[in-house]
């Protein structure tokens, strides 16, 4: 076997191994302790002091959704859960007077988000009719991950969650006071039970 096709059966081997792990965590949900526990950070910060980048380059301060509740998705276009554009695009729809959802495109996990901003934009809205704000590409892990994705991963400054995204599609809720208060991972939908409890909340 030469060089080459044995670090190809590497990567592939590697590939798999995320997918299913990813597979295996689907499910998986975190919640802000209480305001009273010993894991909460007292000096975190606020979702409310960022500005990034809309999909067009625009910036946008994240303090313009005050009083309603966030929803963040690491979003791609080639990836098994890409069809729940079409879920969150109904959620937001019937919620935008009081919840925003807010897609992060992403190339993470496996080079799944692979094409330009004008890329992203065409097949969201061919394909899905996305309307819920859209972002520029970020990372949302390792060495270069984006401010923003630092904050949701980082207890010191959320006050208590370091789940980072295990795949594309994972959700991080966000409430009308700028606080973090629960991580999704990727299997989770706008009707799933533990979503729709910590909207209730």
């Amino acid at each position: 076997m030469s060089t080459s096709t044995f670090l190809s059966s590497v990567v592939v081997a590697a590939s798999l191994v995320l997918a299913v792990f990813a597979c295996s965590n689907s499910s998986k949900v975190s919640s802000r302790p209480t305001e009273n526990s010993s894991i909460m950070n007292p000096s975190a910060t606020s979702f409310y002091q960022f500005t990034v980048n809309s999909l067009d380059g625009k910036p946008v301060s994240m303090s313009d959704f005050k009083g309603k509740k966030v929803v963040i998705l690491n979003v791609a276009s080639k990836c098994g859960y890409t069809p729940q554009y079409a879920d969150w695009e109904k959620f937001y729809e019937a919620n935008k007077d009081k919840i925003v959802v807010l897609g992060f495109p992403c190339n993470d996990f496996m080079g799944q988000e692979p094409g330009s901003a004008s890329d992203i934009a065409e097949f969201c809205q061919k394909n899905y009719g996305v309307s819920f704000p859209m972002f520029e590409k970020v990372h949302v892990k390792g060495a270069n991950k984006s401010p923003l994705y630092k904050w949701l991963t980082d207890p010191a400054q959320n006050g208590w969650n370091r789940d980072e995204p295990s795949w594309n599609f994972c959700k991080y809720l966000i409430n009308e006071k700028g606080e973090l208060t629960n991580f999704f991972a990727s299997g989770i939908k706008p009707e799933s039970k533990e979503f729709q409890a910590a909207l209730a909340k």
